[in-house]
């Protein structure tokens, strides 16, 4: 059996690594943050130390086998439901929250780690998770939305434009319209819609798109 203050540091180690990958999450202001994810490592941790430890007393009986994975096993399966409540499914293709379930899955196998006594492992998968999660997202939208526009924003005469004809107009492109949102101003001719796509287009492609939207009749401007 582990000595007391062995099952007290694995604990605190597990909630302070958890807690690190937590605070990314939470500066994103996402659903799963800081104290779900220390809550998660904490209790994988347990649950570790619980499968490998606290079946020492029955050992030596007759008839009775010790797997120290059994418990632990269940954390990889078990987690999965609590990943699942962090994904969004917002529309056709578009879903958010993948990178949370993953962070908690991740966060379940630190635990199990700490709760081992692998603290190598468990720190060294914290810091590349950590890295992973704030530093590669920045160089994603560098790398691949460069010069890339999601939003839209068009005045119109309401008394003389086609919203449907708009959207024609921009799906006949290949661009795949979110939402389209129509704000009413002071004046008829003085509305705007607001329009959001599923995914950046580049900056030449809006530019055309824009020039089409333009010579439609009750499109005063296109703004991107």
């Amino acid at each position: 059996m582990l000595p007391d203050q062995e099952i007290i540091l694995r604990l605190c180690v597990a909630a302070i690594l958890g807690g690190l990958v937590g605070l990314e999450r939470e500066r994103l202001e996402w659903a799963a943050g800081l104290r779900t994810h220390m809550v998660v490592c904490v209790g994988a941790a347990l649950m570790m130390i619980v499968s490998a430890f606290g079946f020492a007393d029955i050992l030596g009986t007759p008839n009775v086998a010790l797997d120290p994975s059994r418990v632990a096993a269940q954390v990889v399966s078990g987690i999965g439901f609590l990943g699942a409540g962090t994904i969004l499914f917002l529309r056709q293709e578009v879903i958010r929250g993948l990178t949370t379930a993953a962070s908690l899955w991740t966060v379940a196998g630190v635990g199990l780690a700490v709760g081992g006594g692998m603290y190598v492992a468990a720190i060294t998968a914290t810091a590349l998770v950590v890295l992973i999660l704030a530093g590669v997202r920045p160089l994603e939208r560098r790398m691949f939305r460069r010069d890339r526009i999601k939003h839209v924003s068009v005045l119109i005469d309401r008394q003389h434009v086609s919203l449907l004809r708009m959207q024609g107009e921009i799906e006949s492109s290949g661009a795949k319209v979110q939402q389209i949102a129509l704000k009413m101003g002071d004046t008829p001719d003085d509305d705007r819609v607001d329009i959001t796509f599923l995914r950046g287009i580049p900056k030449e492609a809006m530019l055309d798109m824009a020039m089409r939207l333009k010579s439609l009749e009750g499109v005063r401007s296109v703004n991107l």
